[in-house]
């Protein structure tokens, strides 16, 4: 059995930018053999839901307005760190894309929905701290780490 740190948002839980949820089957099958610990580092580090969407432009976080939001998704990341350690996590199963939970592919800061190279503020937390990320892209890799 896994514990398994994951994107609230991919089990369900309506707390997107947009007030939705992307939830993901294969998950909350998991969820049936494996412990699931949900987490929405967007909300961890006090932003609301809904909010306007928000982008990663090199080292700051920027909402579709302009607002600087870098220091509530440094905190959101840091307390999804303290989370991911405090229950054991063996891995994480992120959200793609998104400027906090994103791996490897996230959007460019543009809002025109232009993909760049590169990592979301947790998810980047987590690996530089020796926790696996992956996506919800990723099922075969994850189904692989739970039947172990």
């Amino acid at each position: 059995m896994a514990v398994i740190l994951v994107s609230a948002c991919l089990i369900g839980c309506p707390c997107r930018y947009d007030g939705e949820a992307c939830e993901c089957a294969v998950l909350n099958e998991i969820a049936k053999s494996n412990t699931l610990v949900p987490i929405c580092p967007e909300q961890l580090g006090g932003l609301p839901t809904p909010r306007l969407p928000s982008e990663r432009w090199g080292d700051k976080i920027l909402m579709k307005d302009g607002t600087d939001v870098t220091l509530q998704y440094r905190r959101g990341a840091e307390t999804a760190l303290k989370i991911a350690l405090t229950c054991g996590a063996d891995f994480a199963v992120l959200k793609a894309k998104s400027p906090s939970c994103g791996k490897g592919s996230i959007y460019d800061g543009s809002f025109s929905g232009t993909l760049t190279a590169g990592n979301g503020v947790a998810a980047e937390k987590l690996m530089h701290n020796g926790i696996s990320v992956f996506s919800e892209n990723e099922l075969p890799e994850i189904i692989s780490l739970c039947s172990h």
